[in-house]
């Protein structure tokens, strides 16, 4: 157990830093954790987080506005995803930028719908900035201020090995499900 915290506090912020580029909450949650524990500073972390994040994402919106048809080729498969991130977009205007943050399953999406239509670059770029800071700070301290909760929650699933497997079909499951209603053709 050492071991592997001695290397998450060596290479902690580079791990971070490659998944909240692609948007992951998990690595901002551990960080929050480690930080709890004395391993990892809260600050760099939700620094580290928020600009990888928020590159990500300015990323996909320009790899979808300037190489659409390059994009398109591997968001084949996801159209009806693409068509409720438009849906989204026009229902929630320009808070779905700031919202996307925090609902897994349309993160990645959001950015790219965007990219596809004429969304100001300028607009989006700020709105991002300000939805990827409240991402930052609410999972950075969010897990921070639970990290005893959080550790005894790991230390329950460790024993009981059997718990992980469930509580991931339950979530899968459910963003799975509610994926499928969500893009349901109507008839």
């Amino acid at each position: 157990m050492e071991e592997m915290l001695s290397n998450l506090s060596t290479y902690g912020y580079i791990i971070l830093f490659l998944y909240s580029f692609g948007g992951g909450f998990i690595a901002l949650v551990a960080a929050g954790v480690l930080s709890y524990m004395g391993e990892m500073n809260l600050y760099i972390s939700m620094l580290v987080a928020f600009s990888a994040n928020f590159i990500g994402d300015t990323v996909l919106f320009y790899l979808s506005r300037y190489h659409k048809s390059e994009v398109m080729k591997y968001l084949h498969k996801h159209r009806r995803k693409l068509a409720l991130s438009h849906l989204l977009m026009k229902k929630h205007g320009s808070w779905i930028i700031i919202m996307q943050k925090f609902v897994y399953g349309i993160k990645t999406l959001i950015p790219l719908a965007i990219g596809l239509t004429k969304y100001d670059f300028i607009k989006f770029t700020l709105l991002n900035l300000v939805g990827t800071a409240l991402w930052a700070l609410a999972f950075g301290f969010g897990s921070y201020a639970s990290g005893e909760a959080l550790m005894k929650a790991f230390a329950v699933i460790s024993e009981k090995p059997y718990i992980a497997p469930i509580i991931l079909v339950v979530v899968g499951g459910s963003i799975w499900l509610y994926m499928v209603k969500a893009t349901k053709k109507s008839s």
